[in-house]
């Protein structure tokens, strides 16, 4: 049966889900097995056929509750009526079909739809018309159960049908006396009777909402607690065709969840949902008996998370200053004194990752290496040590006699960082948001989950009781973004950290800012007057010194003249000595003979790079803009002048000259630390410091001074020295 899907660490929702389910119930309704004007819904009827298919090959036993009879039966039979009408009934269409003869027409076209369907896939299926005084009956019930464990065991998916032809109930919602009342307490039933492991229930919206679905205010329920939403949720009318709608379905799913089934409700316009739910993917809306216990341990949601950082953080900008860097100095403390069981959680995800077979970049960002945790700890302790960012004055104005307006250096709010499978990236993120005032949520990779978890808890233990430790806060799972990227009105900035289509998905989904930190596909670019020696020193530790760093060189672009001396000879021969793997464009592929690459836009994060042949700086900077990210390029030259034309020509955050790219980072520059490398243009490029986390507001001090139509005042608008 289900197990709890959280442990201490938060929701565990996947894997719990998984463990064990097998047999499952799946209702569809009448709203999602027909269209709006009765007619089925052939299409997502197809895809739920695929689904139930792709299950019942997958080893899951499925029963399949379907609704959808009286509506279809309805529409044909106002065709049928309209067929044989007379002009006198046309102009005076008032007749009322009988809805036992809607079910009889339509159990008989629906079934023949599914036999159909399912027939293409090669599935089998049978039908099962049942009525609630069937259920009186023990006899009928054990037989119902062995004959269901009989087709369950050939493969075959039974298909129920409450027989509404031929029912006697007159009321389903005023007559108490039924033993089920529609087709979702049908399903109900039958999870119970046949003891299914999980029971689904498909609707036309995504699961259970706390107001009507069309209501911006209204949040989808992940978990339905019954003592905490029982009271608060305003369900909407009754399904538009069938004679349930969300009440059904929440008073079916609280019974069977009650009695020890698991229910999820969700939507059956996705194609594939039941597939996601089985998968443990976090949609729709889950009851589970035990749910009233997981309160204490599931994460917060993402509301109350963001308003939790927003007010921890005004609580933190309201500190001394030498408070703010004590806290800093205590985090650096808090590292050191844990290393032991850093490392231990490290290693943990290391061997995951490593089983899972991840690339060796990937894991080689995961690890944290001998010496990082001190290395981590120095440069908290100089990011304290510098001058107080928040509150400098960094303009003076006298606008009128006494009356004195400052602009000063203020924290952004609430940062949102989606970062890469690099623990230490936390750690960087988590003081540079401290010294800066900031808020901050948190998602890191998923392989890197135990030690972003260790590297939180040991942080936030640092955090003094009356700042809050929900200063920063670690988001559990990457379903959550989408409900925080709606919070425009509690968090300030996002930052996304990752490839340019996470970024764009990002942008696409939220009204926050967001500073793109994408691909670093950085250049160096040799000269024709470049020094051999340092040409080869820069190009190989740009390459090799970190590989899987951003800023590490990801192609060599070399003048044509070179091809000619040696040096580009002797370059390639140094990468190659190294174990780096190389790639050419058309014309160093031909000349060096080495395998052509498939793209020069391409981030490799190993010791792989492209190499290719150019006429000279312009064709360089053509290239450069062409097939790079705008992130750091580097010339190699003893030609000033074309070194001026480089650096002022490269549109990119970060162009160097007769340096490594490997320097553009947050710590090298002096920074003390760095949330990213920003790639975008607003609101900072290259890394990302300190100040780059800031904004400003005015101060403005006066005594007693009014407008009134500027009659009064004299303004002199005279700058003052700070």
């Amino acid at each position: 049966m289900w197990t709890s899907p959280f442990t201490e660490n938060g929701m565990e929702f996947e894997r719990a889900f998984m463990k064990n389910v097998k047999r499952v119930i799946v209702k569809v309704g009448t709203a999602v097995v027909t269209q709006a004007d009765g007619r089925l819904a052939v299409g997502r009827l197809g895809a739920l056929c695929e689904q139930l298919k792709e299950l019942n090959s997958q080893g899951y036993e499925i029963v399949l509750v379907t609704s959808g009879a009286v509506g279809l039966g309805r529409q044909r039979l106002r065709y049928r009526k309209l067929v044989n009408s007379s002009l006198a009934d046309l102009q005076n269409p008032q007749y009322e079909l009988d809805g036992k003869a809607c079910a009889a027409v339509g159990q008989s076209s629906l079934m023949a739809l599914y036999d159909t369907l399912f027939s293409q896939l090669d599935v089998s299926s049978s039908q099962h018309l049942v009525t609630d005084n069937d259920f009186r009956n023990v006899s009928f019930r054990k037989q119902l159960s062995e004959t269901v464990k009989s087709l369950l065991a050939l493969k075959v998916i039974p298909i129920f049908n409450e027989n509404d032809a031929v029912s006697t109930r007159r009321a389903p919602y005023e007559d108490s006396s039924g033993i089920f009342w529609d087709n979702d307490s049908l399903a109900g039933l039958l999870a119970l009777e046949l003891q299914a492991d999980l029971l689904v229930l498909l609707s036309d919206v995504e699961g259970l909402y706390s107001g009507p679905p069309s209501d911006p205010n209204s949040k989808l329920i992940h978990t339905y607690i019954k003592e905490k939403h029982q009271g608060e949720i305003t369900f909407r009318d009754k399904s538009r065709l069938g004679r349930g709608g969300m009440t059904a379905k929440v008073n079916a799913a609280v019974c069977a969840a009650y009695a020890g089934i698991p229910v999820v409700i969700t939507s059956g316009y996705a194609t594939d949902s039941i597939i996601k739910v089985l998968q443990g993917k976090r949609i729709g809306t889950l009851f589970h008996q035990d749910a009233h216990l997981w309160t204490s341990v599931k994460e917060v949601g993402a509301r109350e998370m963001a308003v939790a950082a927003r007010e921890c953080s005004r609580r933190l900008q309201a500190m001394h200053s030498d408070d703010r860097r004590n806290i800093l100095l205590d985090v650096a403390d808090s590292l050191e004194a844990n290393e032991r069981l850093i490392k231990v959680e490290n290693e943990a995800d290391v061997a995951a990752a490593q089983d899972a077979g991840y690339e060796k970049s990937l894991v080689a960002r995961l690890a944290l290496k001998p010496g990082k945790i001190a290395s981590l700890a120095k440069s908290i302790r100089v990011l304290a040590e510098m001058e107080d960012p928040i509150g400098q004055v960094l303009k003076k104005t006298e606008l009128a006699d006494g009356l004195i307006l400052e602009k000063t250096s203020s924290p952004l709010g609430v940062l949102l960082i989606e970062f890469e499978s690099r623990p230490d990236a936390l750690v960087q993120i988590a003081s540079l948001a401290i010294r800066s005032g900031n808020g901050l949520l948190l998602k890191g990779g998923k392989e890197a989950k135990r030690s972003n978890a260790i590297l939180h808890k040991v942080i936030t233990s640092a955090i003094p009781k009356n700042i809050g430790d929900k200063l920063i806060g670690l988001v559990a799972s990457r379903e959550d973004i989408p409900d925080l990227l709606k919070l425009d009105d509690v968090i300030d900035l996002v930052i996304p950290r990752g490839s340019n289509k996470l970024v764009s998905q990002i942008k696409e989904s939220t009204k926050i800012p967001v500073l793109g930190h994408a691909d670093g596909i950085c250049h160096v670019f040799v000269d024709k007057s470049a020094k051999a020696d340092m040409a080869k020193r820069i190009v190989l530790d740009a390459k090799t010194d970190y590989p899987a760093a951003c800023n590490a060189m990801e192609t060599l672009l070399v003048h044509k003249d070179l091809s000619s001396t040696g040096l580009l000879n002797e370059i390639i021969m140094g990468l190659q000595h190294e174990g780096v793997i190389l790639y050419g464009g058309s014309r160093a592929s031909s000349l060096l003979n080495i395998p052509e690459a498939h793209s020069f836009h391409h981030e490799y994060n190993s010791m792989a790079c492209t190499v290719e042949i150019v006429d000279d700086v312009q064709a360089a900077i053509d290239h450069i803009h062409q097939h790079g990210s705008s992130h750091t390029d580097c010339i190699v030259t003893e030609n000033h002048e074309v070194a001026e034309i480089f650096l002022n020509g490269v549109d990119s955050a970060s162009v160097f000259h007769n340096a490594s790219t490997r320097f553009c980072d947050g710590a090298r520059f002096g920074l003390g630390a760095e949330v990213g490398i920003s790639t975008s243009r607003i609101h900072a490029r290259g890394p990302v410091g300190v100040e780059e986390l800031l904004t400003t507001r005015w101060l403005l001090r006066g005594s007693g001074q009014v407008v009134d139509g500027d009659k009064g005042v004299v303004y002199s608008h005279r700058n003052l020295a700070l």
